[in-house]
């Protein structure tokens, strides 16, 4: 069946603004990483030649080894305290009804819906004065406020999904509450885990208003030293800079990559919408 001259004008319009957004990213990063191995580039199309020095130097200048160590604690620390701490939360807030259920589902959404910044001045304030920001698990701490809540929301529809009858088989044959959740409970909700722990890395990896309220010099993650690079004192080489900026987007999708090898997202959704 042909489609009418309204339908082909709104597909090309979609198709042109869709192409018009890939190709402004496309430019964007690739500029960024053809400065970065670029000696000079000064009103021409392509840099006067190329060179790797410039990771040499962020890699040195930026004490990029520590911080990377740094963020991969940060992030496998956040990432599996969300999960142990929302999923539990996440089964109660769907199986259990209690006083104040609405008023404890509205407290979660608030790091959701609120700017982390309006939060995130009071939260590192308290944490100084208990002599945790500046450390890493300051940075942890902070981090989970916002996370936890992420994981709760996506997870409860995972569990209201599960058919209650199952449950109370398990129970009719012996089974407590520890051996229901981890025997019969965590293989079901094993893909809505999968996938709140992928959304909630990519975030953790993202969050730069709470890290850098509560980062000190030993616990900085890579997107707050990239910060620090583009705007502390002292003159800086743009190709380290950008070199240093590479050096993020390429850790971000390794984290990303080796998270889509154990979850689909297309399964995610299916599942999700049953």
């Amino acid at each position: 069946m042909r489609r009418s001259i309204g339908e082909q004008i709104w597909a090309c319009a979609v198709w042109t603004l869709v192409g018009f957004f890939v190709l402004n990213l496309v430019g964007m990063i690739g500029s960024v990483v053809v400065n970065s191995f670029g000696t000079h580039w000064f009103n021409t199309w392509l840099p006067a030649g190329y060179t790797s020095q410039w990771y040499v130097l962020a890699w040195n200048e930026f004490q990029l080894p520590d911080i990377l160590i740094v963020t991969a604690e940060v992030v496998g620390t956040v990432v599996l305290l969300s999960a142990l701490i929302g999923v539990p939360a996440a089964y109660a807030m769907a199986r259990r009804n209690f006083p104040g259920k609405q008023a404890v589902m509205f407290l979660f959404l608030l790091p959701l819906l609120v700017p982390p910044i309006t939060y995130g001045i009071p939260m590192a304030t308290v944490l100084y004065q208990v002599h945790l920001a500046g450390t890493i698990w300051g940075v942890i701490l902070a981090n989970l406020v916002p996370t936890v809540p992420f994981v709760i929301l996506i997870m409860i529809p995972f569990v209201e999904q599960i058919d209650p009858r199952i449950e109370a088989a398990a129970r009719v044959f012996g089974a407590g509450m520890l051996r229901l959740f981890l025997q019969v409970l965590v293989p079901l909700l094993l893909p809505g885990m999968l996938a709140a722990m992928l959304l909630a890395l990519v975030r953790t990896i993202a969050m730069f208003e709470l890290t850098f309220l509560t980062s000190g010099p030993t616990s900085q993650t890579l997107v707050v030293a990239l910060y620090y690079a583009v705007f502390a004192a002292g003159v800086r080489p743009g190709q380290s800079i950008d070199a240093m900026a590479v050096v993020y987007m390429v850790t971000t999708l390794v984290w990303l990559l080796i998270a889509l090898r154990f979850v689909n997202p297309t399964q995610i959704v299916t599942r999700a919408k049953r």
